[in-house]
């Protein structure tokens, strides 16, 4: 099954608490289900039908740097708010300036000490871009290295999308300790392929390969 993204000009949700943000409670859910005791799920876990009606919204990041984190998959309504594949992307790209420099620390504290973090985010305002709430949502992942350098991510938003980029101010963050320790490792090259950045027309949706798929077996 294919995802496209949030259409250009679609208002969505329902308000910061409404229904368009129950996605969250759907990944969060999800990623407590995969839980044992307090370890942290590992990536390979993961199974997109576990968390289908979010899809458009979830994405995979990797630490490369203290407090940096780059997508590693991302549904379409991601790539379509920024209007290009955002695969390879910095998780910076999403945010203003001063946002980018108050996700430092806790983006950080994710992967060292297993924090997730639920992030209140209005968007940049101006022609062609209209009023915008969302909420981020990241949990941490350990790799099948054995170390928590992933973690899950999903974006929900509620407004018009406009005219794509769209990036973000941070309102409010929150942090919740979610396990006792966790494991950094080195930086190291991505094992799945990253597709180069290609910019779309930011008057239309972004198209071209599905990045995340919901994949049916027979009975």
């Amino acid at each position: 099954m294919m995802f496209s993204g949030i259409g250009r000009g679609k208002t969505t949700g329902s308000g910061p608490r409404g229904p368009r943000f129950a996605m969250l409670a759907e990944v969060r859910a999800y990623w407590e289900g995969l839980r044992n005791g307090a370890a942290l799920p590992r990536r390979d876990q993961i199974d997109p039908r576990g968390i289908a009606g979010a899809l458009e919204q979830v994405f995979l990041i990797e630490r490369i740097a203290p407090g940096l984190a780059r997508f590693r998959l991302a549904g379409m309504g991601i790539s379509d708010l920024m209007g290009m594949d955002v695969r390879g992307m910095p998780l910076s790209s999403l945010f203003d300036p001063a946002g980018r420099t108050r996700l430092t620390g806790p983006l950080e504290g994710l992967f060292r000490d297993g924090v997730a973090l639920d992030i209140w985010l209005e968007a940049e305002r101006g022609v062609g871009r209209p009023a915008m709430e969302a909420r981020m949502l990241l949990l941490p992942l350990v790799s099948t290295r054995g170390v928590t350098d992933l973690a899950l991510g999903c974006l929900a938003v509620e407004g018009v999308t406009g005219r794509a980029p769209r990036r973000f101010a941070i309102s409010a963050l929150l942090n919740e300790p979610v396990a006792v320790a966790s494991r950094v490792g080195p930086v190291r090259e991505l094992a799945e392929d990253q597709a180069a950045f290609v910019p779309q027309d930011t008057n239309r949706p972004a198209r071209g390969r599905p990045h995340l798929r919901l994949v049916k077996t027979g009975e």
